[in-house]
């Protein structure tokens, strides 16, 4: 198709030399933090360990979610913890540390950067102002600072336990943080302890508590402390409502000052616990040694074409490591239960992860992806609901379904060990059966009771529409677990449910040159062209919807639209669990092909945001895995790169960049199924390192800008003509060889044997 400009050699022509010709690298290597940073892409630049607690790096003022912003913005401080590529209001930025030259008497030492220098596991900064130079890397559980001060400057330090991310004067603003309280005390000559208690942020949720206990390795030869807008001599300040911190000086003699500063959830003396532990036997820089071993470690695990240009790996790895930096693990660190199941937090959210990024760690980690699952079982039986997004020890928000359903189905389809399944349901039936009572923004299902007394959620319910699409799929997701487990009439009620989609499906509507959408519906089953807006009984205001609406007029609030974060057009597309039933309402496989190329041709297909993750790979089900290959490549030439802005949208912990790394090896899973569909691969060969101790590679050897169709597929040797392989397939190892050719040959007409479709 003339249509598409050369897509192969587009996306090798950036090229960025990370390490000398011929010689060996480090997976590590190919990692850049600055990847997705500058833009929609929000993600964390600091030193990280897979899935680690503490994240420090730079705070640019109290406002960017990840805290970091591109110089020449001043800087802070720099905060234990963080998150990375999230939307919405901030959520953490706490325990604040900031070098600085002077003596201990203000709190207020913003500086500005003159070099920057941000790589996997480390960061470091020189000031403008003061010329201090400022390196760190981290450990699970503790950050690790190196201070060079200049050398004829009084060298001081500041600790702030009230600063935090997403201030807002107002009271109980939305989506703001809010501080509760702090309190710091120099315990000796060498350490500081505190906490910093915040509540809200993008989650609403409950107030939550960081402790730290910081150990400098130079004696503090003068000190201070705050507590308002007084500072004092005093060596401590209790928590009475007001911000505090410490002010310290050290030695003229001490040019070089490392500090360590342990966190914890649980009190400061666990603080002070995880700083001793961490720093056992370590400096700075074997710290920093340890946490690029960890990372090579599971970037491993899966290795690609040697050949490759070093703008595809720079992507690819990048896009691993984005996908394991959260949720964090706190396992220990749990403030509100003790028991020996993992825990983890910051699920920030499963909305955005369980399609792409879930089953990329099962297949990079699955013990861990266990873990998650057994975790967010335990929250069910601890808090009463998984969440579908949780933070700061708190559910919340739920954004459509609730889709910790589909990630136990997904863990269950491809057998993770070591999961109660049979928990897990009744977990998934508590969200299904039980209203969340007033609570829906944080967990459950809101509009439930209309969901199964109509089969669909009326216009007036908060996100009508696509709660109703994606209930139907969560359902789905119940399904397939209860069938596994042997809950026959269980399994069939919930399968059955799974149609509900379709009661909101007005087949008659017409628009763009396609017909049928998703569409909002009142009690009473009549369609709404025009919405009605606001709660005037005498003006009754309203606005016109169409399958092109993304939120009403300003003056509506948009997280209560019918739809969130997308149109019809996409939602009408996003059907999961049966694409099949969605080509028959789309009038057979011509119409769909047809409307396909509309969604994208004319630009309703959205990049930037999870509904429509799958929605390239749509062609495969009407026959046409070529066209899926073809919208894949292009999608990535224009929308992805290795620069800062290299992200087309928030990466949502990791979803965006899991995103890109699945479709570069020439998979992509449909979550909560067995099977990943099989397209056009960005690179000639990956190899997945399994944790059984297989292999499974997939092989292009003849992939080019002209040879750039799967012409032909064999496995293990043997000709293989379908579209999708599943994931049992992939765990027995062996190798899927994909055949190139300049023009579609009609391969992949089938997407999986009949024996292998639920």
């Amino acid at each position: 198709m003339n249509m598409y400009r050369p897509i192969i050699g587009l996306l090798i022509g950036l090229l960025y030399t990370a390490c000398p010709q011929n010689a060996f690298c480090r997976l590590t290597d190919y990692v850049d933090p600055r990847i997705g940073s500058e833009g929609l892409g929000r993600v964390f630049i600091g030193p990280s360990c897979p899935f680690g607690m503490v994240k420090p790096s730079p705070d640019c003022t109290p406002s960017p979610n990840s805290g970091w912003l591109p110089a020449p913005v001043q800087v802070n401080g720099f905060a234990q913890v963080h998150v990375s590529g999230t939307g919405g209001g901030p959520k953490y930025g706490n325990i604040l540390v900031m070098p600085f030259c002077g003596t201990p008497d203000s709190n207020d030492h913003i500086d500005y950067r003159k070099s920057e220098d941000i790589r996997l596991g480390y960061y470091s900064t020189e000031f403008q102002n003061s010329g201090i130079r400022t390196e760190i890397t981290t450990a699970p559980r503790a950050s690790f600072y190196r201070f060079t001060y200049p050398a004829d400057s009084t060298k001081s330090l500041m600790l702030d336990a009230g600063f935090f991310l997403g201030e807002s004067p107002v009271p109980d603003a939305r989506e703001a943080q809010q501080f509760v309280g702090s309190e710091i005390e120099i315990l000796s000559d060498r350490e500081v302890a505190g906490y910093s208690r915040i509540r809200g942020g993008w989650n609403n949720g409950r107030a939550y508590t960081v402790y730290f206990h910081a150990i400098a390795d130079k004696p503090f030869v003068d000190t201070a402390t705050w507590k308002g807008d007084s500072i004092t001599e005093s060596k401590y300040q209790f928590d009475s409502g007001k911000k505090t911190g410490a002010l310290v000086s050290f030695p003229d003699s001490a040019d070089e000052v490392n500090l360590t500063v342990g966190i914890s959830f649980i009190s400061k003396l666990k603080a002070r616990e995880n700083a001793v532990n961490e720093s056992k036997g370590r400096d700075f820089d074997s710290v920093y040694a340890d946490l690029l071993d960890s990372w090579e470690s599971l970037l491993n695990r899966i290795s690609i074409d040697d050949t490759a240009p070093e703008a595809q790996k720079r992507m690819f790895y990048t896009g691993l490591y984005h996908t394991m930096i959260m949720p964090v693990d706190r396992t220990g660190e749990n403030p509100l239960w003790t028991d020996p199941d993992p825990y983890y937090d910051d699920f920030y959210a499963i909305w955005d992860t369980y399609r792409s990024s879930s089953p990329l760690i099962t297949l990079i980690d699955p013990k861990r992806e266990a873990d998650m699952v057994r975790s967010l079982i335990n929250i069910y039986k601890r808090d009463g609901y998984m969440p579908d997004a949780r933070s700061g020890n708190a559910n919340g928000r739920t954004q459509g379904g609730s889709n910790a359903e589909i990630v136990i189905a997904d863990a269950f389809v491809k057998g993770l060990e070591g999961i109660d399944y049979e928990s897990g349901l009744e977990a998934m039936l508590k969200d299904a059966t039980v209203p969340p009572g007033g609570n829906e923004e944080a967990e459950g299902r809101g509009g439930l009771t209309e969901y199964l007394t109509l089969g669909y959620i009326p216009h007036g319910i908060p996100r009508a529409g696509n709660r109703t699409v994606e209930y139907s799929y969560c359902d789905y997701a119940i399904y397939i677990v209860a069938k596994g487990l042997g809950h026959d009439e269980l399994a069939e009620k919930y399968l059955k449910q799974s149609g509900n989609w379709k009661n909101l499906w007005r087949s008659d509507y017409e628009h763009a040159g396609a017909r049928g959408f998703i569409m909002p519906r009142d009690r009473d089953g009549n369609w709404l062209d025009d919405i009605p807006y606001g709660h005037s009984r005498i003006q009754r205001p309203t606005f016109r919807y169409t399958p092109v609406t993304f939120e009403g007029p300003w003056y509506t609030p948009w997280w209560s639209m019918f739809f969130y974060e997308a149109s019809s057009w996409e939602y009408s597309l996003s059907i999961p669990h049966d694409v099949e039933g969605l080509i028959e309402l789309c009038g057979g496989a011509d119409n769909f092909d047809k409307r396909l190329d509309l969604f994208f041709d004319k630009g309703f297909f959205n990049v930037n945001n999870e509904p429509s993750f799958l929605s390239p790979c749509l062609y495969h089900w009407i026959g046409r895995p070529d066209k899926s290959g073809e919208r894949i490549l292009r999608i990535i030439a224009d929308n992805y790169n290795d620069g800062p802005v290299g992200l087309p949208g928030n990466d949502d912990s990791g979803a965006m960049s899991s995103w890109l790394a699945f479709h570069m090896t020439g998979l992509y899973p449909n979550a909560g199924q067995d099977y990943y569909l099989i397209h056009t691969p960005v690179l000639k060969s990956s190899t997945f390192h399994l944790a059984n101790g297989k292999d499974f590679t997939i092989k292009a050897p003849e992939l080019s800008d002209r040879n750039r169709y799967i012409t032909g597929a064999s496995l293990n040797g043997k000709p293989y003509p379908y579209s999708t392989i599943r994931h049992a397939d992939i765990m027995n190892g062996g190798t899927l060889t994909l055949e190139m050719g300049e023009k579609p040959s009609g391969w992949g007409k089938s997407m999986r044997e009949q024996s292998q479709k639920h």
